[in-house]
């Protein structure tokens, strides 16, 4: 009696196998014991799933071409146009605040208006050939068109152009890639250029938005800090994706948090480890308790 309630104490603490008593045909006068492992539960992720499908993919997008047209294989995005009131104002901006150059302006006496084609190409590289450095800047990629009526810079009831973040809304902005944001918004502060968002307003934070003399938006961002843009009635909120890639259910809203984003992971990945440790004692305690059960039996000539 003693050494059965020694081996039922002994199995009661064994957590990881779960008994239970069945009765064998075979042995009529004995109460095996039937060995079972308990049912790990089911953890599932329904979001940050690491083997899903990307978000660029076709399935994810209906509409969308994965391959695109033979047609269209040398095609490439070239220009954005701008309505300009006074291109004084406008070539000073985008050439002095934003450092772009001035690749070719095209004058069209008869229907009075001009053509101010900007970008960030070396202007020193295009053709001195007029027709040739047309030729050349429409074979820029990314550049903007700053489209001038003449007369509106001097009328007194020309009222400007819609931006386009105002209702109706349609056109959104263009984006530009600097060094660094906050030393890039310093510069513009001292240069008084206007702004519709400093890098630490809102919720998105290590970006900028800027307005150009005509009230066209201009956003400044680093190429280490990608974000995910939500435009939510008149609010732009957005997450800051940081660039590790291990965790990427992980979300942070700046640079300044990076540290933060990392001992996070640290600590994440030392408790999975725990975790995974505690689990291997236990798995360790069990076996013991399992061998030691079978050498009580077998000295008592039990069966299991």
């Amino acid at each position: 009696m003693a050494s059965s309630a020694s081996i039922t104490t002994a199995l009661s603490r064994f957590s990881l196998i779960r008994f239970s008593l069945k009765l064998s045909p075979s042995f009529p006068h004995t109460t095996p014991f039937v060995l079972t492992k308990p049912k790990a539960p089911k953890y599932r992720f329904s979001l940050f799933s690491m083997a899903s499908e990307p978000k660029e993919s076709p399935a994810n997008n209906p509409g969308l071409h994965a391959t695109p047209d033979e047609a269209t294989k040398s095609y490439f995005m070239q220009q954005t146009m701008f309505r300009i009131k006074d291109p004084k104002a406008s070539l000073d901006f985008y050439s002095r605040v934003l450092g772009m150059s001035l690749l070719k302006r095209l004058d069209f006496p008869e229907m009075k208006f001009s053509l101010y084609f900007l970008g960030y190409e070396d202007p020193a590289s295009a053709p001195t050939n007029p027709a040739d450095r047309t030729v050349w800047t429409f074979g820029q990629k990314a550049t903007i068109e700053l489209t001038h009526n003449w007369g509106t810079e001097s009328d007194p009831e020309f009222k400007g152009y819609h931006n386009g973040n105002s209702e109706p809304r349609g056109f959104g902005h263009i984006g530009v890639t600097v060094d660094d944001t906050y030393k890039a918004c310093e510069r513009f502060e001292r240069l008084g250029v206007e702004f519709v968002k400093k890098p630490d307003d809102g919720k998105m934070k290590g970006i900028a938005f800027i307005k150009d003399p005509d009230g066209y938006w201009v956003v400044l961002r680093e190429v280490m800090a990608p974000f995910l843009q939500v435009n939510r009635g008149d609010n732009l909120q957005s997450d800051i994706i940081s660039g590790f890639p291990i965790c990427p259910w992980f979300r942070y809203e700046s640079r300044k948090w990076t540290c933060l984003a990392i001992f996070l992971r640290i600590l994440f990945f030392t408790c999975l480890w725990c975790s995974c440790s505690f689990v291997f004692c236990k798995l360790v305690l069990g076996t013991w308790y399992l061998v030691r059960v079978t050498s009580v039996c077998s000295v008592q000539n039990w069966s299991f």
